[in-house]
């Protein structure tokens, strides 16, 4: 059980898939002492709805108003540091938290990509499964990991292997890769973190009884 009650930050900038996993734990008290914030760089993006329809307290840090990356990291940094957040989960969002978060938040900034890492390294999420099924991957899966210090994926936390069937298409291996994989790792992993059972040493990441 967590020491004391952890303050998280869910960043989102669509429709929420993998937020939904984390309200779903929350409502199921699957991470006690947890509370869960949501930061949305879209106004539009239908994660607030989901967010909103569970009751959690949601803020917008508009990317597109702000002139530069920079200046949007500071925006969100100063969001982030009036809320008190202890705990920052990358959840579909899309613009750079910028090196100063991500140093800040250093072993605190959690996220999943559908990706065995460091498998297509550079590509975006929706772009994975697509390369998998045009280099003939027969095994892809997703894997959960703390944010380097340029606020990429560092440490690995944990990974699923999903199987690459003969008449898939990427979306169908999409929508599998999410559902038996990025959606159990992202809030295990967060759970993990919540009971203080993981440890980095030596960048690797230790998951401990």
């Amino acid at each position: 059980m967590c020491p004391e009650m952890i303050k998280a930050a869910a960043l989102v900038s669509e429709g929420g898939a993998k937020l939904q996993a984390l309200i779903d734990c929350v409502y199921f008290n699957e991470i006690p002492d947890f509370e869960l914030t949501v930061i949305s760089s879209d106004p539009n993006a239908y994660a607030l709805t989901r967010a909103k329809n569970a009751g959690l307290a949601c803020y917008v840090v508009e990317e597109a108003i702000f002139p530069n990356g920079a200046s949007f990291a500071l925006a969100l940094l100063n969001k982030l540091r009036d809320l008190d957040i202890d705990l920052i989960i990358l959840s579909d969002f899309f613009p750079a938290i910028g090196e100063g978060t991500a140093r800040l938040y250093s072993g605190r900034v959690i996220g999943a990509r559908p990706a065995l890492i460091p498998a297509f390294e550079g590509l975006r999420d929706g772009a994975v499964c697509a390369a998998a099924i045009e280099r003939g991957i027969k095994i892809t899966g997703a894997t959960s990991y703390y944010a380097n210090d340029s606020g990429g994926p560092g440490p690995i936390i944990a990974q699923k292997t999903v199987d690459v069937l003969p008449d898939d298409t990427p979306g169908s291996l999409r929508r599998r890769v999410m559902e038996e994989a990025e959606w159990r790792l992202l809030p295990e992993a967060v759970k993990l973190h919540c009971q203080g059972k993981l440890t980095i040493e030596n960048g690797r990441v230790m998951i401990n009884p």
